[in-house]
């Protein structure tokens, strides 16, 4: 046990509570999974709770906040990015600590967080009043507008905690709603820091409500309440279908992004020089093992050309065994642990499997030694290639989630295209070459919801950001998300009504 007293974490109505039945979770640091702080365990009373609250605060006695105007909304959110920077050092070590993540990936994610704001409080400012619509009368005023959904329940996932939140709760409070929170119950802390936040910046009681707790519980109750009018919904697919199941008979407004696996292409000609080559494999590395692997983007398939790949996949097994896992707070280190036990011991029987059907391992595939900066209770694993992998293994199939890389190789851009194709998610992926005219073909022909050209991970707050096939529906960021927290209403207005005399009388 911490030792310590569990905070509040429930927030509604404006107030900081305790759970309605008292109980309490701790959360662990993966560094070393020793409990370093104690939180409430929401259920489906506090869940209610907050939904009503947010209920009163969009169209109740208290319903102020959908009607504030559009430039009062955008400057509280620009209050917010303040504050995101004010306490950044403290966000990101915060982050590191719930997450696993280095306490540098935990500095930048707080700076995409302000970004996020400052990015959405600027796009609503710069909006006009409304598209006029020509009725081809002058006694006719005809205007498309827009107006927030209502009630958003916003659950988001473990590996990205406070920035998953940002890209849900900015466009939400831009657009005019109010909402519920429901972060991962393993790393809920920053999102209730950015909670914290928000009340310091002003924005009304009852607006932003959080509950920490469960996904069976909490989750599912948000996602079937009556008086919620959209989930948002970030995490694997079993959830995000039992989500979408739940809302259906709402007819609610949905949006789920759910993972990816996806492809990381590399022709040749991208390898032709010793720099262009030494980028290559660096990008594979990013791509591959940044936050350990576990983010929904990562390039965990490397489709390489047949030409090169001898020579990329022994330099890539060099590298991946020089990466140094440790505490996220050490200097020097570059890749922490996974998020739990449970996570590293579903990463490790993937790569079991991966070996009993045929897969070569070409480095890591185990715990790492302890050390000082690596604790022995800590859920460490070392980046992981295997070479020779095929479309019939699971670990290619299924979302790993882990320091993984696959190999594949191909000998032409329609095989590579198929490769990179054959798959049921349909997120992210990225080609490499030199061919400025086959990057654009491949480019065009990869069914994928962001492609990168000779980069990978980058996202531009402006872009959308989503997938196909089973990755999800819906955008985030951009003008997409923004308006995925909106209705569309047409007001069509006659200055000069007169009686029509369909019907006699």
């Amino acid at each position: 046990m911490t030792g310590q007293q569990a905070q509040q974490t429930i927030h509604a109505s404006g107030e900081w509570r305790d759970a309605v039945s008292g109980a309490t979770r701790e959360i662990l640091d993966p560094a070393d999974a020793t409990p370093f702080a104690v939180v409430a365990e929401g259920d489906e009373k506090d869940t209610d709770l907050a939904v009503a609250a947010a209920h009163r605060a969009f169209d109740g006695g208290q319903g102020e906040w959908p009607r504030t105007p559009v430039a009062e909304r955008a400057a509280l959110l620009r209050r917010v990015a303040d504050l995101l920077v004010r306490d950044r050092e403290k966000l990101g070590l915060l982050e590191s600590r719930d997450a696993g993540k280095t306490v540098e990936e935990g500095r930048v994610d707080i700076d995409c967080v302000a970004d996020a704001f400052r990015y959405f409080a600027d796009l609503v400012a710069a909006e006009g009043p409304g598209r006029v619509v020509d009725a081809g009368s002058a006694d006719i005023h005809s205007v498309v507008v827009h107006e927030p959904v209502g009630v958003c329940a916003l659950i988001t996932p473990w590996n990205y905690p406070l920035l998953q939140a940002s890209w849900k709760i900015a466009p939400a409070l831009a657009a005019g709603n109010t909402f519920v929170v429901k972060p991962s119950e393993i790393t809920p802390l920053t999102t209730v820091a950015l909670i914290e936040l928000l009340v310091e910046a002003g924005l009304p009681a009852g607006v932003a409500n959080i509950v920490t707790g469960p996904g069976h519980s909490v989750g599912a109750r948000l996602a079937e309440h009556p008086d919620v009018d959209l989930v948002s919904f970030t995490g694997g697919l079993v959830s995000g279908t039992k989500v979408a199941q739940a809302a259906a008979p709402g007819v609610k407004k949905v949006a789920l992004e759910l993972g990816g696996k996806n492809p990381n292409v590399v022709f040749a000609d991208a390898c032709a020089t010793d720099e262009a080559f030494d980028t290559a494999v660096d990008q594979a590395l990013n791509a591959a093992f940044i936050h350990s692997g576990q983010v929904c983007s990562a390039g965990a398939r490397l489709i390489i050309e047949e030409s090169v790949r001898d020579r990329f996949v022994a330099e890539l097994a060099l590298r991946a065994q020089k990466i140094r896992l440790g505490r996220g707070d050490v200097d020097g280190v570059e890749c922490g642990p996974l998020v739990s036990e449970q996570q590293r011991a579903k990463v490790e029987e993937y790569v079991a499997s991966a070996l009993e059907e045929g897969a070569v391992l070409r480095s890591g595939g185990k715990r790492p030694e302890p050390s000082p900066e690596r604790p022995e209770n800590g859920y460490f694993y070392e980046p992981t290639l295997l070479d020779h992998c095929h479309r019939e293994m699971r670990v290619v199939r299924e979302e790993v989630f882990g320091p993984v890389l696959t190999v594949e190789t191909f000998r032409t851009e329609d095989e590579a295209v198929a490769l990179a194709n054959d798959t049921e998610y349909g997120l992210a992926g990225a080609v490499w070459t030199a061919d400025a005219g086959r990057a654009r073909r491949v480019a065009g022909r990869l069914r994928h919801g962001t492609v990168w050209i000779n980069d990978f991970h980058p996202y531009l707050p402006q872009a959308e950001w989503g997938g196909f096939g089973k990755s999800g529906v819906g955008r985030e960021l951009g003008p997409a998300g923004l308006a995925e927290y909106r209705e569309t209403k047409h007001v069509y207005q006659n200055l000069a009504p007169k009686p029509v005399r369909w019907f006699a009388g």
